[in-house]
């Protein structure tokens, strides 16, 4: 039974897409020192993100609920479904702050002070979407967090470098969630929720998630060349940009069928390429400076 329930959850909280913020948290500890981590970091790092990631859905679909009954596409989710208690959500949750907490006490000093940030990011977004149509950005910023938080982890210290590779990731976020958001047009106008598509009309939603993927690599372009990274690095760049081209050219105001495709395939992808490019400039340092 205990068995069954865990696999519920991580079905409901969609496990697998801790992919989206993980290659980046390595991508992060990576350019820190410009060499492969200790395994003890990246262990930790690992087991921070999953505890970060893991808090945040079980989360949100605590908060979205009711929310989640009404709408067609979310009904069938397992709080809504009763598959899943109140309070079985809630341990789970309390428990991925937990190990949150202590792979940050694991990390270094300052990872574990700035603790209440990390949390008070991940709770806050989920309650924007009731009252900002710029919950997309809060969500962008709370994964964000993964590059910044590794860099910290490992340095124990803020850089300009490492916040801009986490606004990077929140404007690269921000843009495919958007489009995920169109989707719900209908539901959250009637249902007073708040979204760019709802605010704006989808076709003058699809036009600023563009320009959120325009500034994404730009960022990314940034970071390359403040720290002086090499041919790998921008190449992964150049891989990212065909890829958010290629998500738009998927997706248009009329016909949203194959916004799942973009959502999910592209993205997971871009995640993985900018991360395995990174290390491949780290491993074989092709540098232009």
């Amino acid at each position: 039974m205990a068995f069954k329930k865990i696999k519920v959850f991580l079905e409901m909280i969609k496990f697998e897409h801790t992919l989206f913020a993980l290659p980046f948290a390595y991508v992060g500890a990576l350019l820190t020192e410009k060499r492969i981590p200790a395994a003890h970091d990246l262990l930790w790092i690992t087991l921070a993100m999953v505890g970060a990631r893991t808090a945040a859905m079980s989360l949100n679909r605590l908060i979205d609920r009711r929310i989640d009954a009404k709408n067609p596409r979310t009904a069938g989710r397992a709080l809504p479904r009763g598959l899943l208690s109140v309070r079985d959500v809630y341990v789970y949750t309390v428990s991925s702050f937990v190990l949150l907490l202590y792979s940050a006490y694991q990390l270094s000093p300052l990872a574990f002070r700035l603790f209440p940030v990390a949390v008070a990011a991940l709770v806050f977004y989920s309650y924007t979407k009731r009252f900002s149509w710029l919950c997309h950005l809060f969500l962008g910023a709370a994964l964000g967090l993964a590059p910044l938080g590794s860099w910290i982890a490992i340095a124990g210290r803020f850089e300009v470098a490492p916040v801009l590779l986490g606004l990077g990731v929140l404007f690269w976020v921000a843009g495919f969630d958007v489009i995920y958001a169109c989707e719900d047009y209908d539901f959250d106008r009637r249902e007073g929720i708040y979204s760019i598509p709802a605010r704006f009309g989808i076709k003058k939603a699809l036009v600023i998630s563009a320009i959120f993927h325009v500034a994404a690599p730009v960022l990314f372009l940034i970071v390359g060349l403040m720290l002086k990274l090499g041919a790998l690095y921008f190449a992964g760049v150049t891989v990212a940009v065909g890829l958010l081209f290629y998500q738009h050219a998927l997706i248009r105001p009329e016909d949203l069928s194959r916004a799942g495709i973009a959502f999910f395939n592209l993205n997971g992808l871009l995640s993985v390429f900018m991360f395995a490019f990174t290390f491949l400039d780290i491993v074989f340092p092709l540098r232009f400076f």
